[in-house]
């Protein structure tokens, strides 16, 4: 008697099933997307099938390595387009009145990784990538205008202090607490973060800041120190930190789906382009260390200059081609624009791109989305072959310099210049201290003049709360005497407020009233929406 068969019930064919509907990796046609090749109907696979095969050995390597810092992000396509002229200043393309400059913008969280909530209260991530007629330029910074450290040494440091235990794989306020109040110069930045800008209603809604001093230089070869400033055209609005969290337990990706839902909608946002310059002798007797990453200049001593208006009309097509596999580094620069003495980007100018060679490949800048434009493609002639995946090449012609095939190449042995004076003993100190070069002054005026009431009363809350999460005795201690070196008075109500909540509980909002409050976001204005 012979085997009776019986076939499961199918769903309704669909308009595009077909037989030859796809392609090998080779470009033939595919045998069947749904149906391995089996011994039989009940036999054992063959290894022959090689689209079996590839299909799940790519599978296996679909993903590549995280970020280590700034996983959790994404980002849009734009245009920087410039209002004014600045020629003054930079001889720069992507600076000439006038110029219209596609650009790649992507925001991010900078401690969690990439399936964390991206409304948990941390510092954004503001990365720009221009595609200038120069080649590109990337500008790299976060909606602060300062950081945590001064000295890149720290920054392997800091970044494990704000990532998981060792024993646990827990995130742990004591480590980072401990690590904060043994580094002071990050006071300014800290405030910052336990302020209203730790958690901001949406990416739309927060400024961004190049942060790091650079330098610009005009076509006579003046040099000027200069501060890059995005506004939002949206205005700056946070989330209070119990409706932060509410968001958090909702949607993990609230941030992200908001800025490609706004776009998807015809919800462009933008933001106005400001520069704040220094000349360039005045950094020498500044008041201050113009290029320390923990400091902001005054607006009253180098006000802010309007330049132009960055604006995001295009949401990627591909998530992991245009924005996972984008790179971003300072060390791409252009004509015009040059670094400055900040110890942070000195050491930023190879770390990023390197972690770009780590994490996607050494020819990582011949993918699309990091290509520069292609009529600078077309004059292109680098000196660096092969590696993994090259598939861009100059051919036959000499791979060395100097040649005498007449492949060109450069021999400038002019001054630099985007360079800068420098003379002494090589040493590893801190920087030379100047007037106001201590680390609690400006962190102190950010609470006392720019924070309002209400600021000061949600910043006292958020830091106490923290400070109660299982913070040892020894770092609790160093944290009151951090806060009240910023401000005595905000260091006793935080001291206040712990000792209150070890007595009691600990302080926070009723978590029933926090379930039924509908979340409303906190609108800055006055000189903090400027800063």
């Amino acid at each position: 008697m012979s085997e009776q068969r019986f076939s499961a019930p199918q769903p309704p064919a669909t308009s595009n099933a077909d037989p030859s509907g796809s392609t090998l990796l080779n470009g033939a046609p595919t045998p069947s997307d749904r149906h391995s090749l089996t011994l039989g109907p009940d036999g054992p696979l063959l290894l022959h099938d090689h689209h079996l095969v590839n299909t799940l050995a790519h599978f296996n390597r679909e993903n590549i390595p995280d970020r280590k810092p700034h996983a959790k992000g994404s980002g849009a396509f734009g245009e920087l387009v410039i209002t004014a002229d600045i020629t003054a200043y930079t001889k720069a393309a992507v600076f000439a009145p006038g110029a219209r400059t596609r650009m790649l913008a992507r925001f991010s969280t900078v401690a969690g990784e990439a399936g964390s909530p991206d409304t948990w209260r941390d510092v954004r991530g503001f990365a720009l990538k221009f595609y200038t007629t120069d080649g590109n330029w990337d500008l790299v910074g976060n909606n602060t205008p300062v950081f945590f450290l001064r000295d890149p040494m720290k920054f392997p440091h800091f970044i494990r202090s704000q990532k998981r235990l060792a024993d646990s794989g827990l995130r742990d306020q004591n480590m980072q607490w401990d690590f904060w109040t043994m580094n002071p110069e990050s006071a300014h930045q800290v405030t910052y973060l336990m302020g209203d800008r730790g958690l901001p209603r949406s990416w739309r809604f927060m400024n961004g800041y190049g942060s790091h001093t650079y330098m610009l230089v005009n076509a006579a070869g003046e040099r000027f120190w200069v501060k890059f400033h995005f506004h939002s055209d949206q205005g700056v609005e946070n989330w209070a930190g119990a409706d932060a969290e509410k968001i958090a337990g909702e949607d993990a990706d609230f941030h992200r789906r908001d800025l490609f839902e706004a776009i998807d909608r015809g919800e462009f946002p933008s933001w106005t382009l400001k520069m704040q310059i220094m000349p360039y002798d005045e950094a020498k007797t500044y008041r201050f260390n113009p290029f320390d990453l923990t400091k902001v200049w005054s607006h009253s001593d180098y006000p802010l200059i309007e330049v132009g208006r960055m604006t995001l009309t295009e949401n990627p097509q591909n998530f992991f081609a245009q924005i996972d596999q984008a790179s971003f580094a300072p060390s791409n620069i252009v004509p015009g624009i040059g670094f400055s003495p900040d110890r942070m980007l000195l050491a930023r100018v190879f770390a990023y791109a390197d972690a770009h060679r780590a994490r996607l490949g050494v020819n990582h800048d011949q993918l699309p989305v990091n290509q520069p434009l292609p009529q600078v493609m077309e004059r292109a002639n680098t000196y660096t072959f092969d590696g993994p995946m090259r598939y861009l090449h100059s051919g036959p012609a000499a791979t060395y310099a100097a040649n005498s095939t007449g492949r060109p190449y450069a021999d400038n042995d002019a001054r630099d210049e985007t360079g800068w004076e420098a003379d002494g003993e090589m040493i590893r100190c801190s920087q030379t201290l100047r007037a106001q070069d201590d680390d609690f002054g400006q962190a102190g005026t950010l609470v006392r003049e720019v924070f309002d009431d209400a600021a000061r009363d949600r910043f006292v809350e958020t830091v106490s709360g923290a400070l109660l999460q299982d913070v040892s005795d020894p770092v609790l201690e160093r944290a009151f005497w951090y806060w009240s070196s910023v401000d005595a008075q905000i260091g006793a109500r935080i001291r206040a407020a712990v000792e209150a909540g070890r007595g009691d509980g600990g302080p926070g909002n009723d978590p029933d009233k926090a379930k039924a409050k509908q979340p409303q976001a906190i609108r800055e204005s006055g000189p903090e929406s400027r800063r």
